[in-house]
């Protein structure tokens, strides 16, 4: 099943990163949707056709297992094929496809497991793995007090090293404001919940080799409850971690 990953397989159990710097008028997205002015469900997981690419593959899987009679083969099939499909049609149309790549490494991953096992539930392995994965990253990193939400969002504000005039000490300015670290950790233990959440509900429908609810749950607990997230981390971070304005420069003396 197909979620979404910042760095690795598209995933939708994991987190929507910020793939480039924001640019005036552009859509946030990811993470970098957490401290726009409007918000938009949308445009926070990569756009209609982003979600479509990042699901399809996961949809086609459990309706083609579930049409087939439960035939591993087809579902597999049907799965890659769809992954492939969204690369091809964005070289064809000269689009970025760094996007749609990762999510046939995402889908590959799966695809391969299931096969030399031939156990359907398989296909979900990886996924959940991924989630062990962040749910551990997000918690360790609000434990110590360097909370992964604000480490990201801090490389992609003004003062960032990913902005023009940013740096290194500007991404973690936020580190010396005592209230944004706790809003910060706040917002990174409510992403270590989402992980955890998934694994609770879907874990024990892997172990029970219950394919169909796991699909489901997967389809369910992917793309719409990170656009649910991303949305409450924006209701508590928005207006309230905005970058201090530079000091204006001193005027020359007579």
């Amino acid at each position: 099943m197909s979620d979404r990953t910042p760095t690795g397989p598209e995933d939708a159990s994991a987190p929507v990163t910020p793939e480039q710097p924001a640019t005036p008028g552009a859509p946030a997205r990811g993470m970098r949707a957490i401290e726009g002015e409007q918000f938009s469900f949308a445009d926070s997981i990569g756009g209609v056709r982003g979600a479509v690419e990042s699901v399809l593959p996961g949809f086609l899987f459990v309706v083609v297992f579930v049409a087939a009679g439960q035939e591993l083969r087809p579902a597999l099939i049907a799965s890659a094929a769809a992954a492939l499909l969204a690369v091809v049609v964005r070289v064809v149309q000269r689009t970025p496809v760094t996007q749609a790549l990762s999510g046939v490494l995402g889908v590959g991953i799966g695809v391969i497991w299931a096969w030399r096992t031939g156990e359907a539930s398989d296909y979900f392995a990886w996924g959940l793995l991924t989630n062990v994965a962040y749910l551990v990253a997000f918690a360790v990193s609000a434990l110590v007090g360097w909370p992964l939400v604000g480490l990201v969002l801090g490389l992609f504000r003004g003062d960032g090293p990913l902005s023009e005039s940013g740096s290194w000490a500007g991404a973690l300015a936020w580190r010396h404001d005592r209230a944004q670290r706790r809003l910060y950790s706040a917002v990174t233990w409510l992403w270590a919940g989402m992980f955890g959440l998934r694994l609770v509900v879907q874990v024990p429908l892997f172990l029970a080799d219950q394919v169909t609810a796991l699909g489901t749950a997967k389809l369910v607990m992917g793309l719409p409850l990170t656009a649910v997230v991303l949305w409450l981390s924006w209701m508590l971070v928005r207006g309230r971690t905005a970058a201090s304005p530079a000091a204006p420069p001193t005027p020359p003396g007579p």
